[in-house]
C-alpha cells in the first residue's frame, strides 16, 4: 500500500510541475477543471469574421446609438471618461506624477457640492471636520482613521488625494464606482477649504478681508 501512495504522490507532483504553472511560466493556456467563465469566446478587433456581412469583427456604430459616457467640460475642453487626462487619473497625462492642483476652478458651487458629497461619503469615517473622529471610529468599527489635517496629508498633491479617493488605501476602500469624477474633485476642493480653515493664517486672507480685521 505504501508504494501506491508513493507512486500517487509522485504522479501528483509531476502533474503539478508540468501543468500547474501553465499560463504563468509559459504561454500555454492553463488547465482548468472548473473554468468558471474566466475564458469565453470573443471577437478580436479587426479580425475576419464571417458572421457579419462586412466580414469583419469590428462594426461601425449604428444610427441612433447612445454613447456610454458623456464628456466632462474642463477648462473649456471636452474630456471623455476613457481618456488619459489628469481629470480622470489625477496624474500628468502620459506620466506617473500626480497633478498638484485641482483641474476644476474652485467656485462656491464646487465647494457646496464638495461639502454635500463629503458629508455623505467621507464624514462617517473622517468626521464632519475631517479629524478622523467619525461614527465608525466612535462605535469601534474602525480603530484607525486618518486625520485629514495631518501635515502629511495637507502636503499631498491634489492628484494623489484623488487617486486615494478613487482606489482606496490601507483600510479605506476605493470610491470610484460610487462617486463620479466631478464629485471626487469637488470633495478635494472642500477638503482643502477645511484644511485652510484649520491651518490657514492671516497672510492667507485677501487684502480686503485682511483690512477688515484690522
Amino acid at each position: 500500500m505504501r508504494y501506491f501512495f508513493l507512486i500517487f504522490a509522485v504522479l501528483v507532483l509531476v502533474v503539478i510541475g508540468v501543468a500547474g504553472r501553465r499560463g504563468d511560466l509559459s504561454r500555454n493556456r492553463p488547465i482548468q477543471i472548473f473554468p468558471d467563465m474566466k475564458r469565453q469566446l470573443k471577437l478580436r478587433p479587426q479580425t475576419p469574421n464571417g458572421f457579419f456581412a462586412s466580414g469583419l469583427s469590428s462594426q461601425v456604430v449604428q444610427p441612433g446609438t447612445i454613447a456610454q459616457g458623456q464628456p466632462m467640460v474642463v477648462a473649456g475642453k471636452e474630456v471623455y471618461p476613457f481618456e488619459d487626462a489628469p481629470v480622470n487619473t489625477g496624474k500628468v497625462a502620459g506620466a506617473t506624477n500626480f497633478v498638484e492642483l485641482n483641474p476644476y476652478p474652485v467656485t462656491s458651487g464646487l465647494l457646496a457640492r464638495g461639502q454635500q458629497r463629503f458629508t455623505i461619503y467621507c464624514a462617517p469615517c473622517h468626521g464632519q471636520t475631517g479629524e478622523g473622529n467619525g461614527i465608525t471610529k466612535k462605535i469601534g468599527a474602525m480603530a484607525v482613521v486618518a486625520n485629514l489635517h495631518d501635515k502629511r496629508i495637507v502636503q499631498l498633491a491634489d492628484g494623489e488625494i484623488f487617486n486615494t479617493v478613487s482606489y482606496g488605501k490601507l483600510n479605506m476602500q476605493g470610491y470610484a464606482p460610487q462617486i463620479p469624477v466631478e464629485d471626487r474633485w469637488a470633495i478635494i476642493a472642500y477638503l482643502r477649504a477645511l484644511q485652510l480653515s484649520r491651518l490657514g493664517g492671516v497672510d492667507d486672507l485677501l487684502p480686503a478681508t485682511k483690512a477688515k480685521l484690522k
